[in-house]
């Protein structure tokens, strides 16, 4: 399945509390469960004014879609055309 880089701008995200990241996760989570297995949510990097979320999703309208419902920015998506770590310089 493809694998997509989410950039959501949310200014102040790195000042947000543990709750209303808490409250950000489940209001994701729920809009998931909705649109049900084909869309996954991986992890998400949060720094000062944005959300970087990684996801699995058969195609970019669907995460339009979790964005659309969770009423979540989507301001640039990104398909993963591949992946490389330190292994890869082996």
């Amino acid at each position: 399945m493809p694998k997509y880089v989410i950039e959501r701008e949310v200014p102040g995200a790195g000042k947000l509390t543990a709750e209303q990241l808490k409250a950000i996760s489940q209001t994701s989570c729920g809009v998931l469960s909705n649109l049900g297995p084909e869309i996954q949510w991986v992890h998400s990097y949060v720094t000062a004014d944005k959300i970087y979320c990684i996801y699995n999703a058969p195609n970019e309208e669907m995460i339009l879609e979790h964005a659309k419902q969770g009423g979540l920015p989507a301001n640039s998506i990104s398909k993963v055309s591949a992946i490389i770590d330190p292994v890869t310089a082996e």
